[in-house]
């Protein structure tokens, strides 16, 4: 009888079976290869031969059916184009079988003669089916082969043509004789790139001057370029050829707001393939180019938004054109109202001036996070052997966006002057501090460039063109790269784009709508990493209120108030800001409990945002008129632990106990009333150097000593240095109680 090919699975009960009993077991499911199929069909012709023996049947019926297993076996093997071998073998084991179980059943098979010649015959068609088996592999895979080799001729032979033809025109345009090594057509189906070897003593960019009249000759589409690059090595080169214009149509920004970092590069935009172009501003600072119309303003909003979705970036935004580059990024969080036990909404920026003074605050808070971070941020940088601070989640990069900020840098104002000394002294001082710069400019002009630290601290460069050829020198903006033309990128949000990774070249910027920086701000919330403590602290109490009412005022409010003629305000003329009693000295102070709507509203909100975090002592006013009270949206100001609810009764003067000699006991009870100082700054999340030397300060201010020279056993017994609770205590009750 024929076999059929084995199989290599077992039956999902045969495996459960196996699994249970831990033994071998039959899998009743699989074929069979050409042993158990040989001993299948003799063991099966010998039961035949027996029973028909001793029952008297006609051996011609074993005959019979051998031959018609023998038929079918024939034609089912010349319908699946099986080999003559294999259709011969299959036939043969049919008939051979048969002839066997008619001779036995009529002399007998239980003879010598009879069971010898059977198992010679089992052997037999073991071998044939083992030796049919393997030539119906090597056929199939032959098979496969030969189709992928007829694919890839037909392929290949394709870009043999592509090959021959960007030869003679690259011959003919540019007077070079190249051989193309490989073509390689892009996945998305937009172009294709040539690897080209170049003659002896030719370089790349001889080609690439003449890339416009390539494309001409190719007859590309407007918007698809013949760009040259440099390949491998000096003698090859790389030409990206687009057959589609991707720039003609206008693409959203991905709504995928997954996270991303610094390290790994921030999108900002696509080529002309379709590929996504990735920046990498852990060193470089960038610079942003573009006319009214071009589309610059969008670009802002898409570079924003990378910097929300980093994890280990945060943004600081200089618009003084009324901060609208940064308000978009901001109002959803001020205008959020969250709902019981929900974490109020955090900006998608970090800070944002809109004026002159503003940005003169923010600007030395960042010389101050500089330099601090160098003095403290040594011995991290020793340990880590590098001469660049490690940029984290725990100490993030600081992004500093100015919108239009090369021309304050060449402003001849006096006010402006001071404010571009600070932002070179950014860009020439802590980019290993991991502070840099993304500026904008109008043009891409003489007095733009022609300042040497944009040229050489700027080497990520846009130009977004739209179609201006006004103030669009791109010879200035990416000197050695010649062949740009302006023409080339007439739509909205189109330009050029070079990095230190890829050179200047065509692409085009994602839209991104109202609705999205809104939906981003969301997503976004609680991903944006705290500023480190080192950093916080040298910032100060500038960055600390940054978002109090009155340094936030001027921001956008959905109901404005109106005053009154003769308060400094024309009739009708409008306060922008938070509409809140404290802000408008033209009405009298109401009295206690006597407050306005809106004034019950924002006292609602703050108890909702001290619920949930926790409420900081404010610092006292270094200025003596009376200050206006803000939103102190402890929840914003990373450099101050919340203070977390009391575990004792609070009593007489228990505002004036630091928030930081509370939240230490509080740990250190629950701990079992004794705890090291490193594990306590652990818990705390604060540096063990910072906490130690705040908390003596703290205990001396009000005369309280640690007993043992502050050494304390804790944890598996060790004696190390330490807090007692009732140290902890003793000091709380001094500062509740003076007297």
């Amino acid at each position: 009888m024929a076999t059929t090919k084995a199989t290599t699975t077992s039956s999902k009960s045969s495996k459960k079976q196996a699994a249970g009993q831990g033994g071998p077991v039959w899998d009743w499911a699989a074929g069979h290869g050409p042993v158990t199929g040989a001993l299948s069909a003799t063991t099966g012709a010998f039961a035949v031969a027996t029973t028909g023996a001793a029952t008297g049947m006609p051996p011609t019926w074993a005959l019979a059916v051998g031959a018609a297993g023998a038929i079918g076996h024939t034609a089912a093997g010349i319908r699946l184009k099986n080999a003559g071998r294999t259709i011969a073998a299959r036939a043969s084991s049919w008939l051979i079988t048969a002839g066997w179980t008619t001779w036995a059943t009529a002399y007998g098979p239980l003879t010598w003669q009879a069971l010898g010649s059977l198992a010679v015959i089992g052997t037999g068609m073991a071998t044939a089916t083992r030796s049919t088996n393997l030539y119906e592999e090597a056929r199939e895979e032959e098979a496969a082969a030969a189709e992928q080799r007829a694919v890839a001729l037909e392929l290949s032979a394709e870009r043999r043509a592509v090959a021959e033809e960007w030869v003679e025109r690259i011959r003919r345009v540019c007077g070079i004789s190249v051989r193309v090594l490989a073509v390689e057509h892009w996945p998305t189906g937009t172009g294709f790139t040539l690897d080209a070897e170049l003659p002896g003593g030719t370089t790349y960019d001889q080609i690439s001057t003449r890339a416009a009249a390539l494309s001409a000759d190719a007859h590309l589409p407007h918007g698809c370029t013949a760009a040259a690059s440099p390949g491998i090595h000096q003698g090859r080169t790389l030409i990206d050829v687009a057959t589609v214009n991707v720039l003609e149509t206008e693409v959203p920004y991905p709504s995928d707001y997954a996270p991303l970092s610094l390290h790994t590069g921030i999108p900002w935009g696509y080529r002309s393939n379709a590929e996504q172009i990735q920046t990498y501003l852990r060193e470089q600072c960038a610079l942003v180019v573009g006319p009214t119309g071009s589309g610059k303003t969008n670009m802002v909003h898409v570079i924003l938004a990378g910097f929300a979705r980093a994890t280990d970036v945060l943004t600081f935004v200089i618009d003084l054109n009324a901060g609208s580059a940064g308000l978009s990024w901001v109002l959803p969080a001020l205008n959020h109202q969250p709902a019981k036990g929900e974490r109020p909404m955090r900006p998608g920026i970090d800070w944002l001036a809109g004026t002159v003074k503003e940005a003169h605050v923010m600007l030395d808070a960042v010389l101050r996070i500089g330099k601090q971070r160098k003095i403290a941020y040594q011995g991290l940088m020793a340990r880590e052997d590098t001469d660049l601070l490690p940029i984290g989640p725990s100490i993030p990069q600081i992004m500093l966006v100015i919108d239009e900020g090369a021309e304050i840098l060449t402003s001849t104002d006096k006010v402006l002057k001071e404010l571009a000394k600070k932002i070179l002294e950014v860009i020439r001082m802590l980019r290993a501090m991991g502070i840099r710069t993304v500026l904008t400019a109008l043009g891409s002009t003489g007095a733009v460039l022609g300042n040497l630290m944009i040229r050489r601290e700027a080497k990520v460069r846009v130009a977004l063109t739209g179609g201006e050829k006004e103030g669009m020198d791109l010879g200035k903006l990416f000197p050695g790269t010649r062949g740009l033309k302006v023409d080339q990128a007439p739509y909205k949000g189109s330009g050029f784009m070079g990095t230190p990774e890829s050179p200047a070249a065509l692409f085009k910027c994602w839209r991104i709508l109202p609705s999205q920086i809104r939906e981003i701000v969301a997503a976004t919330s609680d991903r944006h990493p705290a500023l480190d403590a080192v950093s916080a602290k040298a910032a100060g109490d500038a960055y600390a209120r940054r978002w109090d009412t009155d340094r936030i005022a001027w921001m956008h409010n959905p109901q404005p108030t109106p005053t009154t003629p003769g308060a400094g305000q024309g009739e009708g003329e409008q306060r922008l800001g938070l509409n809140l009693s404290a802000l408008r000295e033209d009405q009298p102070p109401a009295e206690q409990g006597q407050g306005t709507e809106a004034d019950r509203l924002a006292d609602a909100f703050m108890r909702e945002i001290d619920e949930q975090f926790g409420t900081t002592a404010e610092p006292t006013p270094k200025q003596e008129r009376p200050q206006r009270p803000g939103l102190n949206l402890s929840a914003l100001r990373e450099d101050r632990p919340a203070e977390p609810e009391s575990s004792e009764p609070s009593t007489g003067g228990a505002d004036a106990v630091p928030p930081l000699l509370q939240k230490a006991y509080d740990a250190v009870k629950a701990a079992g009333g004794r705890m090291h100082t490193a594990d306590l700054a652990t818990q705390l999340g604060i540096d063990t150097t910072e906490l130690g030397t705040e908390l003596s300060r703290i205990l001396r201010a009000v005369g309280v000593e640690r007993p043992g020279k502050g050494t304390v056993r804790a944890g598996n017994g060790e004696s190390r240095t330490g807090y007692l609770a009732e140290t902890l205590s003793e000091a709380i009750r001094r500062y509740r109680n003076p007297q």
